[in-house]
């Protein structure tokens, strides 16, 4: 799952990016507003953390454009700006949640899923095609309702990308860039390595293989 990280502030961008690192999201960058306009034209996100009090165009001007492109991306506002009036024009401008800074990276990740499950139109917090049940909290995976086996983190990211569309064919390029942000070293062969783990770990039939074209899991099977 691919987040964009908007964050003037060195020291909390960092932390972030660092902890969703770790939270199995691939999580680019940007320092100012205008760079994250462009990117948002050109790259599928996610999710958007968005801080307010950005250099040149302001975090409620850039929500402003996004929401104006018609642009549903699921929106979360992180900001030192604590006021009623800032939380309540960026929730009427179409954030879909607020995070006043400082905060514990725990409810940040918290917050980013329940959004995450509400855009989703889910107020479970697993995915499932019906087989396999993922649980984005635990990073925990049963096939059959049998015992959870636990992930690793990129398993964790390649398996949560192909159940966010079940029945949708993944390339080795778009599963890459579920897994992978901005400037990490891309590991040969790192998709059929992760696949090979999760089918000794699932069994060999919940993943299945398009020859020549890339993976999938069944659709509500």
């Amino acid at each position: 799952m691919r987040v964009l990280l908007v964050e003037d502030d060195p020291m909390i961008g960092e932390a972030i990016q660092g902890a969703l690192k770790d939270a199995s999201y691939a999580t680019d960058w940007v320092k100012d507003g205008q760079t994250a306009l462009t990117t948002l034209g050109c790259q599928h996100y996610d999710l958007v953390l968005l801080d307010l009090g950005l250099p040149g165009k302001d975090g409620l001007e850039v929500l402003a454009s996004i929401r104006a492109k018609d642009n549903p991306v699921p929106l979360l506002i992180i900001t030192a700006r604590d006021g009623l009036d800032d939380r309540l024009r960026g929730l009427d401008g179409g954030a879909d949640d607020y995070v006043s800074k400082p905060f514990q990276m725990a409810e940040l990740l918290a917050r980013m899923r329940a959004v995450l499950r509400r855009k989703g139109g889910t107020a479970s917090p697993a995915l499932t095609n019906g087989v396999v049940s993922l649980d984005p909290a635990t990073k925990e995976a049963s096939v059959n309702g049998g015992s959870p086996v636990q992930l690793s983190n990129r398993e964790f990211s390649l398996l949560q990308a192909l159940l966010v569309r079940p029945g949708a064919i993944l390339s080795r390029s778009e599963l890459e860039d579920r897994i992978y942000g901005w400037g990490e070293e891309v590991e040969s062969n790192a998709v059929e390595f992760l696949i090979h783990a999760l089918r000794r770990k699932l069994g060999s039939e919940v993943i299945k293989n398009v020859r020549g074209v890339g993976w999938m899991v069944s659709k509500d099977a």
